[in-house]
């Protein structure tokens, strides 16, 4: 054994000061048992890590220094990806059109502290399914409790958010899409609704939640017919499906929506400047051109299909921004009037398991459950409780002859583990958000995202302004 240079010591300690100082961070003392090993790669070399590199074949150096280079960079990608940003794809119309279907954004996992992973054995890049395989791109032991490290902040009220989704945790392989736009009966009644829409054209938002088939159908008969709804796949926190959406409820607050407007704690909220609501419009009778509402108005395909508009129909629905709505009120020559679709009461509304008269546009109060708060358990509030106490908490609950049972003990309190927040897109008509399945617990959130670094648009080739090179490096946060 060759003896250290000065070189090969800088370098070990300079390595090693950097991974105790990420352990410190991380709190995890159990790291250290890779220091024996950092200090072999660089001092004693016992261990011969490059021993392909005195290989006599030159077909094995070759390999297997790609195989070196292609392990160092998913190595890499998996710790960068987990403790400071990845990428993201905006796969949605949900949060239009603060940011754009075909907007790839800079995600900080800093924002608000990275999470340590409930699942460290995964694949760089990958979810939760492997391509082609179709097989799990993770391995479910050992699996870690949450805990997360310190970051430069908390959620803010109207930050951007991605996070895992909260009702993603139990999956039908067979109904994860479905027609969500026919789901939300919008003025139903009034011929005008969402026209149907083919199920390879629906996003990923779009997923049929375990718990719609199992009011629907039943959860027995479900779980007995594997033939007809696949196979019953549980996720943990970390690989449930990434969404997108804007925090407009922080813990502690009473939410209410009033005819659209959002109140926290009785005071109204100023609406975000690109929020998108669905208006119903009567045209004079003459074709509205696809090309003048896309390249004028702003619309996209999918915003046309959200409203069903049909060339040369005289009255339909569009998803409209105020400036866009003031564009084509002003076209007298294409419109008559422009006016807001009322929104009626739906089954699918949270809580499922409780009736209300609310909407989509009018909605609440609810109180959003904050860590440390303790609140008074009734039968009347139970069921916006419920979930949160259960499935997010990892506690039991029963209800027996009118009383409340939590992990066996009879109670009317409970004081909640973590914050929680209340998600809602943009597009307020077109989005699958907190008003269908309730609150998003603070084990969910990944990140803030901050900027755009590519934008395509699905609607255009590539020699037709595919490429948005307006939004390149566009603030992303709020």
């Amino acid at each position: 054994m060759r003896k250290p240079t000065a070189a090969q010591w800088i370098k070990c300690a300079i390595v090693l000061a950097l991974y105790i100082a990420f352990l410190i961070w991380v709190r995890s003392w159990l790291g250290v048992i890779a220091i024996p090993f950092i200090i072999d790669i660089y001092i004693t070399k016992y261990i011969p890590w490059a021993f392909w590199k005195e290989s006599k074949n030159s077909a094995v150096r070759t390999v297997m220094s790609w195989v070196d280079a292609i392990v160092f960079a998913l190595v890499a990608v998996y710790f960068v990806n987990l403790f400071f940003f990845q990428n993201y794809q905006i796969p949605s119309s949900s949060l239009e059109k603060s940011l754009l279907v075909g907007d790839f954004l800079y995600v900080s996992k800093m924002s608000y502290g990275p999470r340590i992973p409930n699942t460290p054995l995964s694949l760089p890049l990958t979810q939760h399914t492997l391509p082609v395989l179709n097989t799990k791109s993770y391995v479910e032991w050992p699996k870690w409790d949450y805990r997360r490290v310190n970051g430069f902040g908390n959620v803010k009220q109207n930050d951007i958010v991605v996070f895992n989704f909260p009702a993603g945790d139990t999956v039908s392989t067979y109904y994860q899409q479905f027609d969500f736009f026919n789901n939300m009966a919008i003025n139903k009644g009034k011929e005008l609704y969402p026209v149907e829409v083919e199920m390879d054209s629906l996003n990923p938002e779009q997923q049929y939640m375990i718990y719609d088939l199992y009011y629907n159908a039943g959860s027995k008969y479900i779980k007995t017919h594997p033939d007809e709804y696949g196979e019953i796949v549980y996720r943990p926190v970390d690989r449930r499906e990434n969404y997108v959406k804007r925090a407009v409820g922080l813990p502690g607050d009473t939410l209410q929506i009033i005819d659209r407007d959002i109140y926290i704690d009785g005071v109204k909220q100023e609406n975000p400047k690109d929020i998108q609501f669905l208006y119903r419009v009567t045209a004079t009778g003459k074709t509205i051109p696809v090309e003048f509402l896309m390249d004028e108005i702003g619309l996209s395909t999918e915003d046309l299909k959200t409203g069903g508009y049909m060339p040369g129909a005289t009255v339909f629905g569009l998803p409209l921004t105020v400036e866009a709505r003031s564009k084509l009120l002003a076209r007298k020559d294409y419109v008559t009037a422009i006016e807001p679709i009322q929104a009626y009461s739906t089954f699918d509304l949270y809580p499922q398991n409780k009736y209300t008269d609310w909407t989509v546009d009018n909605y609440g109060p609810i109180w959003i459950p904050a860590k440390g708060e303790t609140i008074e358990l009734t039968l009347e509030n139970l069921p916006f409780y419920e979930r949160p106490i259960v499935a997010y908490e990892g506690n039991t609950l029963d209800v027996k002859d009118g009383q409340i049972y939590i992990n066996g003990e009879k109670t009317d309190k409970y004081t909640f583990g973590m914050d929680y927040y209340w998600m809602m897109g943009d597009n307020r008509h077109n989005s699958q958000d907190s008003r269908f399945w309730g609150f998003v617990p603070e084990d969910h959130v990944v990140g803030q995202p901050k900027f755009v670094w590519l934008s395509l648009d699905p609607d255009r080739s590539w020699f037709n302004g595919k490429i948005r090179w307006n939004r390149f490096f566009k603030y992303a946060g709020n």
